[in-house]
C-alpha cells in the first residue's frame, strides 16, 4: 500500500520485504499475519517462516489478534514463543474457535475490534474480552479463495484505521466508520479499488 509507505510508516504491509512462510499456500505466503503478530507498544513479533505448515491449523499458529491488552486465539494451537511472549507482556488471554484470528478480527484500540466470526465475538463477551462490533461475513476479495476476511483488509497505523480499498462498499460501512470514529481515530480507504484482504496491516514502532 503506497499510502502507508509515502506516510513514513515502517510496516509488514504485503510482503515486499517480507521472506514467505515457507510451506504455506502460495496466496497467503507472504501475507504479514501468517508470520507476525503485533503485541503491544509497537512490538511485533517475528515467526520463523518454516515453521507454518501448508494445511489449517498449521499455517495459523502465529495468526493471533492483540489489541494491545487483549491475545485472542485459538489457544490450543498458538505457537508457543509467541504464547510466551504475550504472556511476559501482560495481554489478557482469549480463547477463540477459529485458528485464523487476526485475518478474522481487526483490533481498533485497545478494548475493540470489529469481526464477522459469531464465535470470535461469544468468547469476547464471555470472557470479559474486548467491545466487539459483529458485521456481515464476505464482501472482501481475496486472490485464489472465494472471499478474504474484515481484519485481514486493514489494521491500525497511527491515529487511522487504514482499509485496502473500498470499505464504503461493504453493506456494513456506516456502523464500521462509526464505530471507529467513535474511538476518536481516523478512517482511510480507497474507493479505486475492491475491499481486498492482503495479510493485515501490521505497524512496527522501533
Amino acid at each position: 500500500m503506497e499510502y502507508l509507505k509515502n506516510s513514513g510508516f515502517l510496516l509488514s504491509v504485503v510482503g515486499d520485504d517480507l521472506k514467505p512462510a515457507e510451506n504455506t499456500a502460495f496466496p497467503i505466503s507472504c501475507h504479514p499475519d501468517i508470520l507476525h503478530c503485533h503485541l503491544s507498544d509497537g512490538k511485533v513479533f517475528h515467526g520463523d517462516p518454516a515453521k507454518p505448515g501448508p494445511l489449517y491449523p498449521a499455517d495459523c499458529i502465529y495468526n493471533a489478534c492483540s489489541t494491545g491488552k487483549f491475545f485472542i486465539h485459538n489457544l490450543k494451537i498458538t505457537d508457543p514463543s509467541l504464547l510466551a511472549l504475550a504472556e511476559d507482556s501482560g495481554l489478557i488471554k482469549i480463547h477463540v474457535p477459529q485458528g485464523y484470528t487476526r485475518c478474522s478480527a481487526l483490533p481498533i484500540d485497545e478494548n475493540s475490534i470489529i469481526t464477522y466470526d459469531q464465535g470470535i465475538a461469544r468468547a469476547c463477551r464471555e470472557q470479559n474480552g474486548p467491545d466487539v462490533l459483529l458485521v456481515r461475513p464476505g464482501h472482501v476479495e481475496l486472490p485464489g479463495y472465494n472471499c478474504g476476511f474484515i481484519g485481514g483488509c486493514g489494521g491500525r497505523a497511527g491515529n487511522e484505521i487504514v482499509f485496502n480499498g473500498d470499505l464504503s462498499a461493504h453493506p456494513d460501512f456506516e456502523a464500521i466508520e462509526g464505530f471507529i470514529r467513535e474511538r476518536g481515530l481516523d478512517l482511510v480507504y480507497f474507493k479505486d479499488e475492491p475491499l481486498t484482504d492482503i495479510g493485515s496491516v501490521i505497524e512496527e514502532v522501533f
